[in-house]
């Protein structure tokens, strides 16, 4: 049987199971409720958000014969089943990163004057927009503003700011968000056991904080990590096999900071380095953790942290034996030792210099 990667078979085929971009999809539904389609839509976002997704999506809607009650296609008419196929004549697809010269817009700007044979609509979904040349930018204009009624445009990039004014003020344009850790989390869990695999929450929100707001992202590192340990994804496996610092060393080297045992910090950075880390990574993972700790400080901000339940609660505990001053002081250390880093001669010494600081801190204070 052949094998697909998590993250084509598991790509949203309705607009219900789009994960993260509910006022999109919400504001596309009520357009072909109310029949009220532009001719032109600007998908913008990060990678893998899911831009080309709902632009397919709502090309498959909008064509589809017997629209279902809450605005998603049937998945049974002919159109429908062309589509699933990949067999439709609606939905024209151009990648304008590899075509993106004035011959190329010509020859989409001669296929637009021809009607559907199926359907309503004949979608032209043209992806990293942004990468099309000046003069085929200027050659799609007129096409762009005055098109057939059958045709619409959908454009996607993930660089708005390249594109010309004069494109953007033809389009509707969707600001597609970056996918949050918890919305993240919750489709790796829908994806793992859809598969049969056992999890630990903590390794997948590890698999969510690596993707940093893509989703694709996020289900080729969950294939990675399949792969790495089969069935079972456990915390130690995800950070193990992703190269990862575990948590635990945060937490340790803070106890020692609290209790001014600058030799543990300096055995345990040792430690971290011999195990193959790097420096810099490691001071911004402690720099983030002291910021962490900081939200933990106030029921108010605890929100703002982004771990596994577990790990949260750890978080928790250690905020109570920290000061505001404290934390305070420490992230600002933490935040010249990383700034200062790249200057740095003897990095090493750079680094450990500041640990030690950070053990002195009540020291200093009293002084």
């Amino acid at each position: 049987m052949e094998y697909i990667v998590s993250a084509r078979k598991y790509r949203p085929a309705t607009f219900k199971s789009v994960v993260g971009q509910a006022n999109i999809t919400t504001t596309l539904k009520n357009a072909i409720k109310s029949n009220h389609l532009a001719h032109a839509y600007l998908f913008c976002g990060p990678r893998g958000v899911g831009k080309t997704t709902c632009a397919r999506i709502f090309a498959k809607t909008i064509n589809c014969s017997n629209i279902s009650e809450d605005f998603e296609a049937c998945n049974a008419c002919e159109s429908c089943q062309s589509f699933n196929d990949s067999r439709s004549y609606n939905i024209h697809e151009l990648d304008a990163a590899s075509n993106n010269s004035v011959e190329d817009i010509r020859s989409l700007i001669d296929k637009v004057r021809v009607p559907p044979q199926l359907g309503n609509y004949s979608v032209y979904i043209i992806d990293e927009v942004h990468m099309l040349s000046q003069a085929a930018f200027n050659a799609f204009l007129k096409t762009l503003e005055e098109p057939p009624r059958h045709a619409i445009f959908i454009l996607a990039t993930t660089e708005k700011h390249k594109i010309l004014p004069t494109i953007l003020s033809r389009c509707q344009i969707f600001d597609f968000n970056r996918i949050t850790i918890p919305g993240a989390v919750e489709h790796l869990k829908y994806v793992a056991q859809s598969e049969g695999v056992n999890f630990e929450e903590e390794g997948l929100t590890v698999v969510a904080q690596k993707a940093d707001g893509a989703m694709r992202d996020a289900l080729s590192i969950f294939d990675q990590i399949v792969a790495f340990s089969g069935k079972e994804i456990s915390y130690q496996q995800v950070i193990d096999n992703l190269n990862v610092l575990d948590y635990d060393y945060y937490f340790k080297l803070t106890d020692a900071f609290l209790i001014e045992d600058y030799k543990q910090g300096l055995l345990l950075f040792d430690e971290i380095l011999k195990k193959g880390f790097d420096a810099q990574h490691f001071v911004a993972g402690l720099n983030s953790h002291f910021r962490d700790l900081l939200m933990c400080r106030d029921q108010a901000t605890v929100g703002l942290l982004e771990v596994g339940k577990n790990v949260k609660e750890r978080y928790a505990e250690q905020a109570t034996k920290c000061s505001v001053e404290f934390l305070y002081e420490a992230m600002k250390i933490a935040s010249e030792c990383e700034l200062q880093y790249r200057a740095a001669k003897n990095k090493r010494l750079h680094v450990e210099f500041s640990l030690m600081r950070l053990a002195c801190i009540f020291t200093e204070k009293k002084k």
